[in-house]
């Protein structure tokens, strides 16, 4: 191996800054097409009709089912592989890697028997019924029979940004969101030999798209040396390793999946104001990802930095890392607040030509202005205990900021006292300032003791 690849590689030596740059910059970058590319489905879905949008609105908790076990796999195993890179030993990491496609093929099919059998009864809970739950089934069904294509795309992706290649990513969510462009009102609208689908064909048509990325960071991830099998040896199912990518994998699953059961939440009390009222909360929700695309840079600096400095032993760089990517996120959301602030209602204006859809998401942008930083000081600290192989924190903040508090809240406010939504968008704003100062707390207070054990070990 060439020295410039052990440089771009190595995590462990060069300045903190300069690596968060190499990981943050791209993840940002890919992470902001990803959002164009949900932009673009909901805009095309707003020209079909309002039920559509809401339709489109109302699948993305159901979506967020895949995404997030998809993700929980491949960070609890970036988490091992970058441990297991830091130490040396390239070897467990090729493992680790083989392991974790065969634990996500399995996971992959598991979530296709379940989206299949309980999508209509998903749906049904969140409100949808009659033609709107039939709209709903048209762009998941789809989704979930081929959820492997989006499994694939994120494991290849977790094998790349073990080593803190994010590039990669980015390049394939580039192409995706640009190719996208055309592909949805061509398969919405249909043409060239194809027939009209309607919302269905944005489902397609992003299908579609993840199978080129996957098979573009298959081929990327080849050339890492990581996907070796050993002569067939890695194939074989180790029960141990299953086991390890379970322990650090279901937790952060589980922790994306609390983001899924907040939107279930939060969209079951948004819905009792009427489907304009989930409408607007569906593009405000998109125009708040544009937002916080520097946050899943930042993150994912903070989990793959850290992975390979905990299997270095360099708990100095763990906090360097930490408080940068803090302050770094300081720097970039606290200035993209102030559109949000002042220019609420022309943005919401982009998606939709409905006052009352624009009213109400415009209300909810105008409180999420002043949140919206305290979303990297949740993800920041959870993504640096991930890497340090403490997921279980990130599960039981999860479940108190997106389940359990919104719950009692919303009920308080909405059902018992009778407020309007805005008392909605007041309690979200209460409950992440709150989740917030308990995860910088316990981040600070993990990496002190881990800190402290290290030094009193001869």
């Amino acid at each position: 191996m060439s020295n410039a690849c052990i440089d771009k590689t190595d995590l462990t030596t060069r300045p903190i800054s300069e690596v968060i740059r190499q990981v943050a910059v791209p993840s940002s970058v890919g992470f902001f097409f990803h959002t164009m590319f949900n932009v673009v489905d909901t805009w095309w879905a707003g020209r079909i009709d309002t039920e559509a949008q809401a339709a489109l609105a109302l699948s993305l908790p159901v979506y967020f089912i895949i995404t997030a076990l998809a993700g929980g796999i491949g960070t609890g195993s970036t988490a091992l592989m970058g441990a297991a890179l830091g130490a040396r030993d390239r070897n467990k990491a090729a493992l680790v890697a083989v392991q974790m496609l065969g634990f996500g093929l399995l996971a992959s099919v598991l979530l296709a028997w379940f989206g299949l059998t309980w999508s209509p009864a998903i749906f049904g809970w969140l409100g949808a019924h009659g033609s709107y739950l039939d709209t709903c089934l048209e762009y998941m069904i789809p989704i979930f029979a081929c959820n492997a294509v989006s499994m694939a795309l994120f494991l290849f992706n977790a094998i790349l940004q073990s080593q803190g290649d994010t590039a990669s990513m980015r390049n394939v969510l580039i192409l995706m969101a640009s190719l996208n462009v055309i592909l949805d009102p061509w398969f919405i609208h249909g043409g060239f030999g194809l027939p009209a689908m309607g919302l269905q064909g944005v489902a397609w048509a992003t299908i579609l798209l993840q199978c080129v990325g996957a098979v573009y960071l298959l081929r990327k991830a080849r050339r890492t040396g990581l996907l070796k099998t050993d002569k067939g040896r890695n194939l074989i199912p180790r029960l141990k390793i299953y086991a390890e990518i379970a322990h650090q994998g279901f937790p952060a699953a589980l922790n994306s999946m609390t983001v899924a059961l907040g939107f279930f939440v939060i969209f079951r009390y948004v819905s009792g104001f009427g489907p304009e009222a989930s409408a607007a909360y569906g593009v405000a929700t998109r125009i708040d990802q544009v937002v916080l695309m520097p946050t899943i840079g930042l993150s994912v600096s903070a989990l793959t930095i850290t992975a390979q400095n905990y299997g270095a032993g360099r708990i100095d760089r763990i906090r360097e890392n930490f408080r940068k990517n803090l302050l770094y996120g300081a720097y970039l959301l606290i200035p993209l607040s102030v559109p949000i602030l002042f220019f609420a209602e022309p943005l919401m204006r982009i998606f939709t030509q409905d006052p009352a859809v624009i009213a109400v998401g415009a209300g909810y942008l105008r409180i999420d202005a002043f949140t919206l930083y305290g979303y990297v000081a949740i993800f920041v600290p959870t993504s640096v205990l991930q890497g340090m192989k403490r997921p279980l924190f990130a599960i039981w903040l999860g479940l108190s900021r997106q389940v359990v508090a919104p719950f009692l809240l919303f009920t308080l406010f909405t059902q018992l006292l009778g407020y309007p939504i805005t008392a909605l968008w007041l309690s979200i704003f209460a409950i992440v300032w709150t989740s917030a100062a308990v995860a910088l707390w316990f981040a600070k207070r993990t990496i002190d003791k881990v800190e402290s054990c290290q030094s009193r070990t001869p």
